[in-house]
């Protein structure tokens, strides 16, 4: 009997750096854009508005990266753990072990007897990498990577906060604020089409819900900046 070769195109295996990336651009962009929307409300001169954004953008990016990789790196630990674990309950208790994932097919709709079968023979086969996807539900597609998260994680924030600073640039003085918000609104609807395109989903209500919540911070920001505004801008 020959089967044909047939490759499926999927999306898992890209959540890891996706998240990371979509996170820190989307962070870049709303962080950034509402901290300039929140300096021009309370009156600040658009040379302040410009180092204000370059700090940002370089105190972000760091934290970003340091968070990305600490919070990455702690589900690492808990999946080597978690792996050390299974690793030892299989040296110490094979039995039990080949009983528990015969159990975990049966109840996924295999019949006891198949189920059993196709137990004995990962574990033959792989038996901690059986046990590991199929028990824990540690995958190698989705396995974290903390460098890559960190890294994914400062460059999007990076690039998200240079919308900002190419306003700050290009708009005449007293129409900073707006252009900022404008390009803010219109990066983040970029944002969104684009990571809904390459997470397989709706390009228009990723748009839509990355621009909601970035219009909510901006307006927030805009507000409390204005609380601070001692003299006409």
């Amino acid at each position: 009997m020959s089967y044909s070769h047939h490759n499926e195109k999927h999306y898992i295996h890209r959540t890891g750096w996706l998240r990371a990336a979509v996170l820190g651009a989307n962070d870049g962009i709303i962080s950034v854009t509402s901290l300039i929307i929140g300096m021009a409300a309370s009156g600040a001169s658009t040379q302040v508005l410009l180092i204000t954004c370059v700090a940002g953008l370089i105190s972000g990016a760091s934290s970003m990266a340091a968070g990305e990789y600490i919070s990455v790196k702690s589900q690492v630990d808990i999946e080597e753990a978690d792996l050390h674990m299974e690793a030892k309950e299989l040296d110490k208790n094979p039995t039990h072990e080949l009983k528990e994932l015969t159990q975990i097919y049966i109840m996924r709709g295999l019949n006891p007897e198949l189920a059993h079968e196709v137990a004995v023979q990962l574990t033959a086969h792989d038996a901690l990498g059986a046990h590991a996807r199929d028990e824990i539900g540690i995958h190698e597609n989705t396995a974290a990577n903390p460098l890559q998260a960190a890294g994914s994680s400062a460059l999007a924030f990076s690039l998200g906060a240079l919308f900002p600073m190419f306003s700050i640039l290009i708009s005449p003085d007293q129409y900073v604020a707006t252009v900022v918000m404008i390009v803010g609104v219109l990066s983040l609807a970029g944002l969104g089409a684009l990571s809904s395109y390459f997470a397989g989903t709706s390009m228009l209500k990723g748009s839509l819900r990355v621009v909601i919540w970035g219009i909510i911070a901006m307006s927030f920001s805009a507000w409390i900046g204005s609380m601070f505004n001692v003299h006409p801008m």
